[in-house]
C-alpha cells in the first residue's frame, strides 16, 4: 500500500477556507477519481508563524499513484471545480510518498 503524505504552507489567513474548501468540496471530487483520503485539516502548530494544513491519501501501488493523479489532475471536474480556490491559497506544498501497511493506515484514518 502507498501512503501519500502532503502539506501545504498557506498565505496568510486563508486557512479556515483553504481546509473549508478541501473537506467539503475537493476531497468528496477526489474520492469520485477512487482516491483514498485518510484525513485532511489544519496543522495544530504554525511553522515559523505560517498557517499551513495537510492532506494524507492512499494508493494500492505506485502506478495507481500515478494514474489516479494524473485522471484527477486533467479532470474538467477539478479543473472548472475547486482547484482555483486550493491553488489561490497555497504557498508551497511538499510531498512524501511511503510505503505502508494496512494496519499503519487504519490508525491514521479518522
Amino acid at each position: 500500500m502507498i501512503l501519500e503524505i502532503r502539506t501545504y504552507r498557506l498565505r496568510p489567513g486563508t486557512r479556515a477556507e483553504f481546509v473549508r474548501v478541501m473537506r467539503e468540496e475537493s476531497v468528496p471530487l477526489v474520492k469520485k477519481y477512487g482516491i483514498d483520503v485518510i484525513d485532511c485539516g489544519a496543522s495544530l502548530v504554525e511553522e515559523d508563524g505560517h498557517e499551513e494544513a495537510y492532506l494524507i491519501r492512499t494508493f494500492s501501488s505506485l502506478e495507481a499513484h500515478r494514474e489516479q493523479e494524473e485522471a484527477f489532475y486533467s479532470s474538467r471536474d477539478w479543473r472548472q471545480g475547486p482547484r482555483e480556490a486550493i491553488v489561490s491559497r497555497i504557498e508551497s506544498y511538499h510531498t512524501i510518498v511511503v510505503e505502508a501497511s494496512p494496519e499503519a493506515v487504519q490508525a491514521l484514518r479518522r
